[in-house]
């Protein structure tokens, strides 16, 4: 509805319009700003001859530099080279459980893999006692903060399976 208002008004009068646009008188463009032609300055005898006069002065001072340059000996490098050396990270083994196949074998000290996390939330959660944020910190070789902030923010879904009972209440 609120289209067919719109365009109503933007149709409306759309050629006299137009014309009113079209019959102004357009707008003169700014005045250029004079320049030089390169194509005087090039045709002028006196430039000529002071591009091709030869400054004596400048050729003494050119004479007395010298320039003296040796090439590196060349090296054959080996296919072991070719790497940049970068900062070594300490690697930790995970601590794989039942989904082996699917995690990665190593990680950084100071991370977790996705299956380490999902089996540590699970063991605080069942047993917060045992597993404390320190400890898990110590297992884990993670910073007791983000041990603490990932405990905090961080909750494992949780199955919860209703009662018949209330399947059948819900339905009539």
């Amino acid at each position: 509805m609120g289209g067919r208002v719109t365009r109503v008004f933007r149709t409306f009068n759309v050629e006299s319009r137009a014309r009113r646009e079209i019959s102004k008188e357009k707008p003169t463009p700014a005045p250029r700003h004079p320049t030089a032609r390169l194509d005087t300055a090039a045709d002028c005898a006196e430039i000529k001859e002071e591009i091709l006069r030869k400054d004596s002065r400048l050729l003494t001072l050119l004479k007395d530099v010298y320039v003296e340059s040796r090439d590196p000996p060349v090296q054959v490098k080996d296919g072991s080279s070719e790497h940049l050396p970068r900062k070594q990270e300490e690697k930790r083994l995970t601590k794989l459980g039942h989904l082996e196949a699917v995690d990665v074998k190593k990680v950084s000290k100071g991370k977790i893999s996705l299956v380490e996390a999902l089996t540590l939330l699970n063991n605080h959660k069942l047993h917060p006692r045992i597993w404390t944020a320190e400890k898990i910190a110590a297992e884990y070789s993670l910073e007791l903060k983000d041990v603490n902030s990932l405990l905090e923010f961080f909750v494992p879904f949780t199955i919860q399976e209703f009662p018949k009972e209330t399947k059948k209440a819900i339905k009539s």
